[in-house]
């Protein structure tokens, strides 16, 4: 009888207390990963990661969605996510068609198929980059989706991504691309401006806002047509209703 009651050898007292730091560190994360994200539907995100890693620094200036212009909120939905406000935060039809494209493509460039709610979140809490760590930084980007999903609005997930999405070397937000860019506030945006502002939002350091040439000023014009249709089919209506 005595074996019943041995103890635990020692190949089996360490796996029971690194069973034991992983389920806390898991419990960790999910607790500060939730408490975040609760925070940051009122508080403003202070600085992230792509922030502070930013070698030629940052410039940006919090602004309240209901200073920007809805033009800029039209026109991210037709340049970046025209199912914004139908999906939970994954567009299956946009992944179905990125890789359709992809697939018909010479794979010199692949098109990816994240929404804006998936930008949010790895603009908010994550990092950029490419490497081994992509893979780490997708499975945290969809945890994080999930969960502004699940707390957040449309409205302050629309809020935060203008407030946080690189707009130009050194420039984080639509405010400090407006001002950067036009002179001016983003409260008082035409059409084209925010087009050629969401025009560059997915390679903000290599497609040029003013004087865009090529690719950048076509995409431009064709979002700021599509802005329009935005707004005449209420493609904005979850943050505006």
């Amino acid at each position: 009888m005595a074996r019943f009651f041995a103890r635990p050898g020692p190949t089996r007292s360490f796996r029971f207390r690194l069973g034991w730091y992983l389920a806390m560190a898991i419990l960790w994360f999910v607790g500060l990963s939730v408490g975040i994200t609760l925070l940051y539907r009122v508080v403003p995100p202070p600085v992230t990661l792509t922030m502070l890693f930013d070698r030629n620094g940052f410039n940006k200036s919090w602004t309240p969605l209901s200073r920007i212009d809805r033009k800029m909120v039209d026109a991210v939905i037709a340049g970046e996510d025209s199912r914004f406000c139908m999906h939970h935060g994954f567009d299956g039809a946009g992944i179905e068609y990125a890789l359709e494209r992809n697939l018909a493509g010479d794979g010199s460039k692949l098109r990816g198929g994240s929404t804006i709610s998936q930008q949010t979140a790895k603009n908010t809490f994550l990092w950029q980059g490419s490497g081994i760590t992509r893979y780490i930084r997708k499975g945290l980007e969809t945890w994080f989706t999930v969960l502004i999903e699940t707390f957040w609005p449309k409205r302050r997930i629309m809020e935060v991504y203008l407030n946080v999405a690189e707009t130009g070397i050194g420039t984080y937000g639509v405010e400090a691309g407006a001002q950067r860019y036009f002179h001016h506030s983003a409260a008082n945006l035409t059409q084209i401006e925010a087009a050629r502002i969401a025009a560059a939002l997915p390679s903000p350091k290599k497609r040029a806002v003013v004087g865009a040439t090529g690719f950048t000023r076509r995409h431009g014009n064709t979002i700021a047509k599509r802005s329009g249709v935005v707004r005449r089919n209420d493609q904005d209506d979850c943050i505006y209703q």
